[in-house]
């Protein structure tokens, strides 16, 4: 994996942990990571990130509400 520095704000007030967890969770959102890979940027277990991702607004569902409807009503 390519190392990046960042300068964060003091005013944020997060952990370096929080920020991989958010910014992996984010590329995993806009589909840039799949989970396999956003679990490793974040340094944690594969169900820890798909149970802190909801934290950061991030759904770890590729449907829309409407998609899981129609499948509710096709089953």
């Amino acid at each position: 994996m390519q190392t990046v520095v960042l300068d964060i704000p003091e005013t944020i007030e997060m952990s370096e942990q929080q920020v991989r967890m958010f910014v992996a969770a984010k590329l995993y959102e806009a589909g840039r990571l799949n989970s396999g890979l956003a679990e490793e940027m974040a340094g944690v277990t594969r169900r820890e990130f798909l149970e802190q991702a909801g934290q950061y607004g991030v759904s770890i569902y590729n449907q829309t509400i409407d998609e899981v409807i129609a499948d509710m009503n096709n089953a």
